[in-house]
């Protein structure tokens, strides 16, 4: 009698020790009895009774998916290959094991399609440069699409976008053509302050007679300061102004002197004078 209650005592003890499970901090377990599912347990030394209940281990950790490369033809026909990675985490864990089959495989399946149907509706002008708002629609569409099944998406960055060498070529020569077309605004730009200051310095030049010969010696002094063996010396067209005006008054008063008018008779008979016009009637 007492072996019988030895070995009975025995085996309780053995199907409560084995029916003993731990589970870390960041881990929760989903518990079903006989099938029905029971609070969540966890964490720390947890009781599963053999052979009647049986766990399903989840992890509470923040989890990477990496979305792999797709092929995307985006709003303005352009065929890229777009790879994403998705940050996600377990919210609700019984939700996670009992509303869905496979909830890392839905998610990333869903985050892939989502990629694909957002992208093609985006420009290809707005992917490179709107980034961070294209990330934001992708974690809202997906994030409430898993919150039926206890999931929360964190974040969804867009990593690399694969262009076409014949795209990159076209982007290359856009880009240089923008450099040019800023390169040609700033000099006219230059000029066109050059020349304000430039017509500044004429005027208050023209109102003050000394500054022209100021200027004429500074121009002389920076011309023998780099040591030419040739100087030049400009002169001022004023000191020929008289004899260029002079030269012009002999020239028309030939001109009038060389002027000949017709005789009033020619063989003896009288030229015809230039007919009238004559008056309209009114």
């Amino acid at each position: 009698m007492t072996n019988i209650l030895v070995t009975a005592l025995g085996v309780i003890a053995l199907y409560l020790f084995s029916g003993l499970r731990v589970l870390r901090e960041y881990e929760r377990g989903v518990y079903f009895l006989l099938g029905h599912l029971r609070p969540t347990k966890g964490p720390g030394l947890i009781f599963l009774p053999p052979l009647l209940a049986k766990m399903q281990k989840v992890s509470l950790r923040v989890m990477a998916i990496d979305i792999p490369p797709q092929d995307v033809i985006t709003r303005d026909n352009i065929s890229i290959k777009v790879n994403a990675v998705l940050y996600m985490r377990v919210k609700t864990p019984d939700k996670a094991v009992v509303a869905v089959e496979n909830y890392l495989y839905a998610t990333s399946q869903l985050a892939q399609t989502t990629l694909r149907s957002v992208l093609g509706e985006t420009e290809m002008d707005q992917l490179l440069a709107d980034r961070d708002k294209i990330n934001a629609i992708l974690r809202q569409i997906i994030d409430t699409r898993t919150e039926d099944w206890g999931i929360e998406v964190s974040a969804v960055e867009v990593k690399d976008v694969d262009l076409p060498p014949e795209m990159k070529r076209a982007m290359a020569r856009q880009a240089e053509a923008e450099r040019e077309r800023r390169a040609k605004v700033i000099n006219a730009e230059g000029e066109l302050q050059a020349s304000e200051k430039l017509a500044q310095a004429a005027h208050i030049i023209g109102r003050e007679p000394a500054a022209i010969q100021l200027r004429y010696l500074q121009t002389v002094n920076e011309i023998a300061s780099e040591n030419n063996s040739t100087t030049i010396f400009p002169i001022p067209i004023d000191l020929f102004r008289g004899f260029i005006e002079n030269a012009a008054r002999a020239a028309s008063a030939s001109d009038n002197s060389n002027t000949r008018t017709l005789p009033a008779r020619t063989s003896g008979e009288r030229v015809p004078d230039a007919p009238r016009k004559s008056k309209a009637k009114t």
